[in-house]
């Protein structure tokens, strides 16, 4: 059965037929229409305030884990990074014994032919044209203390892009290959690790 209220003429208002829609009590028809607004209501303020505040709580507890998991896959690159140089460096010597070690990255770099001033054993972002070279949120240096063939010594270092947002330490390698971080390491390095400086126990300490 339908039931309809009475509008402000006392009739049915939407049905006017008789005996169609008997009328409702004006107190139940009142009652009617607040249920009804109660149902379809949206969101009171108070409640998206919490949900805010849940969303805030969450995020405040997400986002620095998920930094310190980017910097210590970024510092864990590099060492394998400066793994992969001296790698790239017992290579080239035995290839090229005429011309040592390489002294700078773009010597260990691609390149049309593969030869000693391109050896074609690390990838473009390493052997890059102009050092640092970027790659995975840490910066790449490669020098010598010699600049005569063949090339005795070199030094291949790295350092974070950004201080504190891709990484939080300096690393260093040799012709020994023996990966070393800095001690404590304040910043980042604002140019490549000299040959004598690696070597210093006081400044650097070999990787565990």
């Amino acid at each position: 059965m339908i039931l309809a209220c009475p509008n402000g003429n006392g009739d049915l208002g939407l049905n006017k037929v008789a005996g169609l829609a008997p009328k409702m009590p004006l107190h139940q028809c009142v009652w009617s229409e607040k249920s009804s607004m109660k149902r379809t209501r949206g969101f009171s303020l108070i409640e998206l305030l919490i949900v805010v505040a849940i969303i805030l709580i969450i995020a405040a507890i997400a986002i620095p884990n998920l930094l310190r998991s980017r910097i210590a896959a970024n510092q864990a690159a590099a060492v394998s990074t400066l793994r992969n140089i001296n790698n790239s460096q017992a290579a080239y010597i035995s290839l090229y014994s005429q011309s040592g070690f390489a002294d700078t990255l773009v010597k260990l770099g691609p390149g049309t032919p593969c030869d000693q001033t391109h050896a074609c054993l690390v990838d473009q972002a390493i052997g890059c044209l102009s050092q640092p070279c970027p790659k995975g949120g840490y910066r790449y240096f490669l020098v010598s203390s010699t600049s005569t063939a063949p090339i005795a010594d070199y030094t291949s270092s790295a350092t974070p892009n950004g201080w504190g947002g891709t990484g939080f330490e300096n690393y260093c390698s040799a012709e020994d290959a023996v990966l070393r971080r800095q001690l404590a390491a304040a910043g980042q390095l604002s140019g490549a690790v000299q040959h004598s400086t690696c070597f210093d126990t006081g400044t650097y300490t070999s990787v565990q």
